[in-house]
């Protein structure tokens, strides 16, 4: 059995104070993309609040089902991200998680800001809220499918942050203060970094953590990136890791998981693997928020991370990017999540599984699931796949 990791209780109580404090309505409130400018906002005085992560919430409850349909009362389409769909429809019916933590609401936005990089559908998200709320809606487009950066991309981008930033200081009442700025990118990089060398600790054998604890204790590096607590919360993570045993559990398989997170099934999924003798040690999910900043270079650095993450990368890319990432983390499988509403992170319509098992060997299934709606996901189904893709691991060794 592996042994809980303490931090998950700290967890908690930090999750807990960034709630309140959003509460609290000390400062404007600003909406963002999950992925999206939190440093620049945090930098201009804002607190933010992360509506994917919201979703997540609502998708961890298994509420999808009860809120997806009022969303599509107000036509939004069965087919649109179901993070959109069922916090749409929870906010409609004046219902949210957050009354967990004392909240009677989400809290009302001063403005909503958005990055494209991670799906394209954010912006009409962002846009209903904005009419909503009578508030600006601001955002940057980042394109897809990139193979490089190259210099005239980065220049567009880097017009667009700073348009966002004219109409965020409007907004704040106060210019950008680019020393706070530096400060605040300098500790998004810390706890950017101290999460990936918590993720890179699972190259080593046995596994002392798996991706079902990734996706709990990824929470403060996408809500509280650019703060202090986030960078003690991954240097505290990252301390009980290295102090942890690794003399006990023999080697298990290796799987690698591709997609996004089945939130309303991460119990069952995470029993499933190991009585299945199976460590799902590393994500693309994950990794996406091992942001390389720099606050020497706030802007540039924040323009440069913030359009190469995985998801906006060519088909060439992500095929490379899975060859190092099963090499590195000595993968013997991978698992590729077709989510019906989230084509935008999904990679298995383009034959990247079939030229990964081609190209290298590395045996791949994939599984229909969903991020929120879980009409959309079988256990039964997903548990005889599993099982005889396990089976047949064990017969070709």
């Amino acid at each position: 059995m592996r042994q809980q990791l303490k931090s998950q209780e700290a967890l908690k109580g930090l999750m807990a104070d960034y709630y309140r404090r959003l509460d609290r309505r000390e400062c404007p409130v600003a909406w963002c993309t999950s992925v999206g400018p939190a440093e620049l906002l945090r930098a201009l005085g804002f607190e933010v609040y992360f509506p994917e992560n919201h979703a997540a919430l609502l998708g961890a409850r298994r509420l999808g089902s009860t809120y997806v349909p009022i969303a599509g009362r107000e036509g939004f389409a069965p087919e649109v991200c179901s993070y959109l769909t069922a916090d749409i429809g929870a906010y409609l019916l004046a219902e949210t998680p957050l009354t967990h933590y004392g909240l009677t609401a989400v809290p009302a936005p001063d403005v909503l800001v958005y990055n494209t990089n991670q799906c394209r559908e954010v912006k009409e998200w962002f846009t209903w809220y904005g009419e909503r709320f009578h508030v600006p809606v601001v955002g940057i487009a980042t394109p897809r499918s990139l193979d490089t950066l190259s210099p005239a991309l980065l220049a567009y981008l880097e017009a667009s942050w700073r348009e966002v930033t004219s109409c965020l200081e409007s907004v704040s009442g106060m210019p950008l203060d680019l020393l706070r700025f530096a400060d605040t990118v300098e500790l998004s990089r810390a706890a950017c970094g101290a999460w990936q060398e918590f993720l890179e600790s699972n190259r080593r054998r046995p596994a002392l953590h798996t991706f079902f604890d990734h996706v709990i204790l990824m929470a403060p590096v996408v809500v509280l990136r650019g703060r202090k607590e986030a960078v003690a919360f991954y240097r505290d993570l990252v301390s009980e890791v290295a102090s942890m045993d690794t003399s006990s559990g023999g080697d298990r398989y290796r799987f690698f998981w591709e997609g996004m997170p089945v939130w309303g099934k991460l119990r069952f999924l995470s029993e499933i693997f190991d009585r299945l003798n199976v460590d799902v040690v590393a994500s693309t999910y994950c990794h996406s928020w091992t942001l390389a900043l720099d606050g020497a270079r706030a802007l540039s650095s924040c323009v440069e991370a913030y359009a190469s993450i995985f998801i906006t990368r060519s088909q060439e890319y992500k095929l490379a990017y899975l060859k190092d990432m099963s090499r590195r983390f000595g993968i013997d499988a991978v698992l590729f999540h077709d989510s019906k509403t989230c084509p935008y992170n999904t990679n298995s319509r383009f034959g990247i599984p079939v030229r990964l098992e081609t190209e290298t060997g590395l045996p791949t299934l994939i599984f229909c699931g969903d991020l929120v709606d879980m009409r959309h996901f079988s256990e039964a189904e997903f548990a005889l796949r599993l099982e005889a893709f396990v089976e047949q691991l064990g017969e070709a060794d």
